[in-house]
């Protein structure tokens, strides 16, 4: 019994620590992807569509996303699919770390800034300041999702 409640408690403390994000950064959000933002006038707005095709791929469109360091973007996300799908962006590191404890917990809800979860014909948005250069990555990190194509590049120069 001891060993099932001990098993059970850092089950629980591992999944609680991810659900509630584990991204290093600062009180104000900064990612090394950059930082959660407020809708202004004359920002970029990005919609993405999450689909699935008839020949079981998962995808985002657009599959590419590419910004200017200091550029503040309006995602706005539209599940055109029939399954939950997620969109998380950040370092590749990050995603493959991630997509590693989703295939563990597959279940986990997300409070991350930069991530968002659809269910089927649900929209969501995203405002987002990319600080700094460098190659990104965002993905579906559902177990299976990211495997079945739905991944891509994001670039900020």
């Amino acid at each position: 019994m001891k060993l099932f409640l001990t098993t059970a408690l850092i089950a629980f403390t591992v999944t609680s620590a991810f659900a509630s994000g584990t991204h290093e950064g600062s009180d104000d959000g900064m990612m090394e992807v950059g930082m959660p933002a407020k809708k202004k006038a004359g920002m970029t707005k990005v919609n993405v569509s999450m689909i699935e095709t008839e020949d079981g791929e998962m995808l985002f469109e657009p599959r590419k996303l590419d910004f200017k360091a200091g550029e503040t973007v309006q995602f706005t996300f539209t599940n055109n699919g029939e399954n939950a799908h997620e969109f998380v962006m950040d370092t590749f590191a990050s995603i493959e770390e991630h997509k590693g404890v989703m295939e563990k917990f597959p279940e986990m809800e997300h409070d991350d800034p930069n991530a968002i979860r659809l269910q089927p014909g649900e929209k969501g948005t995203i405002v987002w300041t990319f600080a700094n250069e460098g190659a990104f990555e965002f993905a579906c990190l559902i177990p299976g999702h990211y495997e079945a194509g739905m991944n891509g590049a994001l670039t900020v120069n």
